[in-house]
């Protein structure tokens, strides 16, 4: 472990050195402070402001710096300590939010899993991330036993001991999140945490890469790094206290983190959280609460274009703009609002541009890094040479958010995830282009072996290995295919063995359920095939099987176009 001014060091992450870090804050890519005392800090200036709605919950930001702070005292109370983990099953609920913070001010560490992970996910993550906390949401999904199947979980881990269970019964060996915040006291909280040092310089948070190589990657986020990416973003979007944003996708991630939840502390705004996309309740609420800032990481904008005369059914004339991750051009169509595109990702950057820029801009590129300490190449692939403006090539970055290595991973990952002077290989295609003197960037596919699907990112790898565990099964190969509202989905080429036929996908999908793989990396069709194409180096052509069910699909909803129409 590097050398560093953190309160409480974590063994196995790296930490920057101490005058890189210097340079950050003089520069305000870092902020000086923690996450913790930005919330206290809101909730002296505007204690009676809004800062989460959520169905027919308003909280201010006195209350979730009261509830947090009560919780986060409980934490320490029932056993957690500052630098442990700890495992988040829940959704897009307030109390998740609530549970955040109260880790983030206790000095524990969430490790960002989801709700729909199960034995294998939850099951390595526990152990790559020593976690000893596992906060879940009862209600999660009506027809999973959330709670069971967490105690299953602990039953076979080393660590996993304290269990907090929010909107349910907690059995007898488990903790209440909302008995925990009713029985506290605020002023003994308060005191209580008053006792825990935290730097700028020490760990926030675990968040989640989707990855390459199966189960997702461990990326380390840092208090003062986390809240300087926050401020970047809001600054570079005209983000401030009057404006009201909505959230309708899974709060825990990356996403809503650095682009709704930290500048709304940051600056006094008020964010409108959905457990769930539904396309009439997001624009109803659009209307109902006059919100200013929306955007789709995932499957709003597509919903939302196919949504007829949608300015006819719904006032949205107070959005200011909306931000996604393509079709900029279409949307700004289709709602009359200023939009632009976006581009992040989990290990650090974040690009997009201001509200006031040109359509060229805004609807032609992702725009660049929201920092400008953020330094951005496109390299070639395999010799790292630097491509021309207008040549694709991959993204490769290196800044004051960018990670430097993933906790508890394999040295070979850490040496291939990284350019040999230190540049974050995205795996992601993109090409630049010079517009008034600044470099743009227009994000164009992936070199990396993932499939997105509403934005969760998973690994083919991952599921190609339990696919050939099926007895039927002699090999096969899982490839992203288009589609229109979840960006991707997953389709399996198989080979048979001899003489069986190829599970149908209701059938591979049970299968791959009882091996414990959550369900959406399931795939959602499967070509039968006899052998896989080739390159002309002998290796499997991924790229000619995403064109083939590419082309099927296409073909396909031709001919249904003609036999609708």
């Amino acid at each position: 472990m590097s050398a560093t001014r953190a309160c409480v060091p974590v063994e196995g992450v790296f930490y920057r050195p101490s005058a890189e870090v210097d340079r950050y804050f003089e520069r305000g890519a870092w902020l000086h402070t923690t996450v913790g005392d930005a919330l206290r800090e809101a909730a002296r200036e505007a204690p009676d402001k809004l800062y989460l709605i959520a169905g027919d919950e308003e909280i201010s930001f006195a209350e979730m710096d009261r509830r947090t702070e009560i919780l986060g005292a409980a934490l320490l109370d029932i056993g957690l300590k500052p630098g442990d983990r700890a495992m988040f099953q829940m959704g897009s609920v307030p109390e998740t939010v609530v549970a955040l913070f109260a880790c983030y001010k206790a000095g524990v560490l969430p490790v960002c899993t989801l709700p729909q992970y199960r034995d294998i996910e939850i099951g390595q993550l526990s152990d790559m991330s020593g976690a000893s906390g596992y906060f879940l949401q009862a209600d999660n999904n009506p027809n999973f036993d959330l709670i069971a199947f967490a105690q299953k979980m602990m039953q076979r881990s080393a660590t996993l001991k304290h269990l907090i269970v929010a909107r349910g019964e907690a059995p007898a060996s488990a903790h209440s999140q909302e008995g925990l915040i009713a029985a506290g006291d605020f002023e003994r909280a308060r005191q209580r945490l008053s006792a825990i040092r935290l730097d700028p310089e020490d760990v926030l948070t675990f968040q989640l890469s989707g990855g390459s190589t199966g189960v997702p990657k461990i990326i380390p986020r840092f208090h003062g790094e986390y809240l300087g990416q926050a401020e970047a973003w809001a600054q570079l979007h005209r983000f401030g206290g009057d404006d009201i944003a909505i959230w309708p996708l899974p709060v825990i991630h990356n996403a809503a983190m650095l682009l709704v939840v930290l500048p709304g502390v940051l600056k006094r705004a008020t964010t409108i959280l959905q457990d769930r996309f539904d396309l009439q309740m997001f624009l109803g609420a659009i209307e109902k609460y006059r919100v200013t800032y929306a955007g789709s990481i995932g499957p709003v904008a597509p919903r939302l274009l196919d949504f007829p005369d949608v300015r006819k059914h719904f006032d949205l004339s107070s959005l200011r703009l909306f931000v996604g991750m393509d079709r900029a051009d279409a949307i700004e169509a289709h709602i009359g609002i200023p939009s632009m595109n976006l581009y992040g990702i989990t290990e650090g950057l974040l690009m997009t541009t201001p509200p006031d820029e040109a359509q060229l801009q805004r609807h032609t590129t992702n725009g660049y890094p929201s920092h400008a300490l953020d330094s951005v190449r496109v390299l070639d692939p395999e010799s790292e040479k630097q491509m021309p403006p207008g040549k694709e090539g991959e993204l490769c970055f290196f800044g004051p958010h960018s990670v430097r290595a993933y906790y508890n991973a394999p040295d070979e990952i850490n040496r291939t995830s990284f350019t040999s002077d230190g540049y974050f290989r995205t795996g992601d295609i993109v090409s630049e282009h010079e517009i008034d003197g600044r470099s743009y960037y227009k994000f164009l596919g992936r070199l990396k072996d993932n499939i997105s699907r509403g934005n969760e990112k998973f690994a083919a790898e991952e599921v190609e290995c339990l696919i050939v565990m099926h007895p039927a099964v002699l090999d096969a190969k899982v490839v992203a295919m288009p589609d229109r509202y979840l960006g991707e989905r997953a389709c399996a080429f198989i080979i048979p063995r001899p003489g069986a036929q190829a599970p149908d996908v209701p059938a591979l999908g049970r299968f791959l359920v009882d091996q414990g793989l959550a369900k959406f990396k399931l795939p959602e069709r499967i070509e039968t095939i006899s052998e896989f194409p080739v390159t002309r180096v002998g290796k499997v052509d991924k790229v000619a099987m995403r064109r083939i069910i590419a082309d099927k699909l296409a073909s396909e909803n031709v001919v249904s176009e003609k036999a609708t129409g």
